[in-house]
């Protein structure tokens, strides 16, 4: 009896010590960075189609030899959340003034913009440092400059960026964009004669009117570097870490009670023994019996993961003590997944694959697998609360 009770508070101190080990984190929340984590620098080169505010009969297409120009860009940038970030970017542009499809000309210039980032993939999805692909659209505010013609106006921007991993410090990026600025920009007059009079100058138009406009359409590719710490620390899951407490604390609450109603049982046994004497001694005739008291304990696994970790194992090593001591004692495995991700096909392979792994390790310390009376997965679940506690599996010794 004695060795039943400390076997059990080993399962319990096991329980607590997993309990500290495992930490369920919040999937959109992150620890606040440094000022100075989290910066990049990007540079790469770009194609960029013109669309002149002035322009006559030139076929729209963005490859068209008339519109077509090189270029290249740089940025410099942070991120002050996983879902918001600033840029600050340049591009250097060989530009065309599209009149029509025998006047077009080519002239030097630059635009300055900065840009508000928004990583929908980190915002609508959590946040995941290894995520492969960022979807990441932007708007921005700047100033273009025509350098052979000496003028400049505000200029204004949008785009696609989508960030490729390559590693934790370099990304490749491919981005699709729009600039637009004032039909000045391209120092094309006022009022132009290009179809006979029939259509006036860009000022003759509303800036509601797409023919008010300069604009661009480009794609740009190249390479992003980060800069010193460029990662995110997740916050625990309060609600999470409460729920897992009151399962743990109601399971080591259950067991405490069977000890307690099996102590009654036997104080109760040995008082109702008969008690004859024999030469004025008095003795008790007891009996010797094996109590088995039902010993559940949860592991806890990391999203569509079944591997078990070190620290994670010392769950597993309380029912190895346990089953070591009670010799008779049979085991039963039950895995689980999170049905609120995944399909039910990967939630059933999963569950499968988190029991059989516990089942393996328990093998390796020395159980007979003829004891483990049942291995089994249960697919995906949603029995407990948050989400994150049903990735998990189950060991109950009968």
């Amino acid at each position: 009896m004695k060795k039943l009770m400390i076997a059990l508070a080993f399962v319990g101190f096991a329980t607590t010590a997993m309990a500290q080990e495992f930490v369920p984190t919040s999937k959109y929340s992150v620890a606040t960075n440094s000022f100075w984590a989290n910066w990049f620098v990007s540079v790469g080169g770009q194609y960029t189609a013109t669309y002149s505010s002035q322009e006559q009969h030139v076929p729209f297409a963005p490859f068209h030899k008339n519109r077509g120009q090189i270029g290249f860009n740089a940025a410099i940038g942070k991120w002050f959340t996983p879902g918001i970030g600033l840029r600050t970017r340049f591009e250097g542009i060989w530009q065309t003034r599209v009149n029509n499809v025998n006047d077009h000309r080519t002239y030097k210039g630059w635009y300055a913009h900065e840009d508000v980032l928004f990583n929908l993939s980190n915002i609508l999805c959590g946040y995941n440092e290894k995520r492969f692909w960022n979807f990441i659209p932007y708007v921005g505010l700047g100033v273009v400059r025509n350098m052979s013609q000496n003028n400049n106006d505000i200029s204004f921007h949008a785009g696609l960026l989508n960030n490729f991993r390559l590693c934790n410090a370099v990304s490749l990026f491919i981005e699709l964009y729009a600039n637009a600025a004032e039909g000045t920009i391209d120092a094309a007059p006022n009022h132009g004669d290009y179809t006979a009079g029939v259509v006036d100058g860009w000022r003759s138009h509303k800036k509601t009117n797409l023919r008010y406009w300069d604009k661009q359409l480009g794609i740009a590719a190249g390479l992003t570097f980060n800069l010193g710490k460029n990662t995110w620390e997740k916050v625990p899951d309060v609600d999470a870490l409460m729920a897992m407490n009151k399962e743990q604390l109601d399971a080591l609450r259950a067991s405490l009670k069977a000890q307690e109603d099996e102590n009654a049982r036997l104080r109760e046994l040995l008082a109702n023994q008969p008690t004859p004497t024999d030469g004025g001694t008095k003795y008790i005739q007891g009996e010797t019996k094996t109590v088995y008291a039902s010993a559940k304990t949860s592991v806890f696994f990391a999203l569509n993961k079944w591997d078990i970790s070190k620290k994670e194992q010392v769950n597993l090593d309380a029912i190895v003590a346990y089953a070591q001591e009670f010799t008779d004692a049979k085991i039963q495995i039950n895995g689980y997944a999170d049905s609120a991700t995944g399909n039910a096909s990967i939630n059933n392979t999963l569950s499968e694959n988190r029991a059989n792994a516990v089942k393996d390790y328990l093998v390796s310390r020395g159980i007979s697998s003829d004891r483990i009376i049942l291995t089994q997965g249960n697919g995906g679940v949603a029995e407990l609360e948050p989400a994150p506690l049903n990735r998990r599996a189950v060991v109950e010794i009968k």
